[in-house]
């Protein structure tokens, strides 16, 4: 990757970028999982809370409020995050309705070091209700309108992914 073909969409230089996440959990359904979307060190955000299978729960997620990106053309999301050890997954939605609709793909950062993690669109998959929607194809870069982060797959106990940016090519 060459610098010259990475674009930040946000670097976390400030408070208020953290703030554009907003958590939602399996409260939704009943459960008791918690997380939040934090300033962290050195012009970081850190996604980190508790997952729990308790009540039918299981998943923790945080995403952006909706706006337009500017990712028309991109091919990738890049992000520079260091992690605990556990699966999480990246996710961005094109309408900003309040569909489960989603299109996600894995995020398994190393834990304990920072890494520049590389997902391609076509890569992405698209899901609802934790299950796959087929014929979905890659999301449109143009129309994305939130990204977010989620854990589940009944990895119940604390979580931490630390983000220093968030980009695309």
């Amino acid at each position: 990757m060459q610098n010259s073909d990475l674009r930040i969409l946000l670097d976390f230089d400030t408070p208020a970028e953290a703030a554009l996440f907003a958590a939602i959990d399996d409260a939704v359904m009943g459960g008791i999982s918690q997380s939040s979307f934090e300033p962290g060190a050195a012009s970081t955000a850190v996604f980190t809370g508790t997952v729990s299978l308790a009540n039918n729960g299981g998943f923790a997620s945080v995403r952006t409020q909706p706006r337009d990106w500017g990712m028309a053309g991109a091919r990738a999301l890049l992000l520079r995050v260091r992690g605990d050890g556990q699966r999480y997954r990246i996710n961005v939605r094109t309408t900003d309705s309040l569909e489960a609709f989603r299109y996600e793909a894995p995020l398994e950062p190393p834990a304990g070091a920072w890494t520049i993690v590389e997902t391609p669109l076509a890569a992405m998959t698209g899901k609802a209700f934790g299950r796959r929607v087929p014929l979905t194809g890659a999301p449109d870069p143009a129309r994305i309108r939130t990204l977010g982060f989620m854990i589940s797959d009944k990895q119940a106990g604390p979580f931490r992914l630390e983000v220093d940016w968030i980009g695309w090519r």
